[in-house]
């Protein structure tokens, strides 16, 4: 299993447009074979700050999902991004 979680970094006056704009990427990303988990929304402190979680079965339906990543205006958008891909090896309850 694999999670995808970190942040993204938008103009402030920006978020919401660019958010709005996330919506039919994460409706086909729920809806895309081995997607466990897929979220996009913005921050409760950091007005550029948008929070991403993905969690996925395999690596493979990932890549596929991924394609070629977010739209030409979407990429224009991101001031700055952190985010990593974890491999999962056991999951526990809390």
């Amino acid at each position: 299993m694999f999670i995808v979680a970190g942040s993204l970094y938008v103009d402030p006056e920006a978020r919401e447009d660019y958010l709005a704009g996330c919506v039919p990427v994460v409706r086909a990303a729920r809806s895309a074979p081995g997607c466990v988990d897929f979220a996009i929304g913005p921050d409760l402190v950091e007005p550029g700050r948008i929070n991403v979680y993905e969690r996925w079965e395999s690596e493979e339906q990932l890549l596929t999902f991924r394609g070629s990543g977010p739209s030409d205006d979407q990429a224009a958008a991101i001031r700055g991004a952190e985010v990593h891909r974890f491999l999962i090896s056991g999951v526990e309850a809390p």
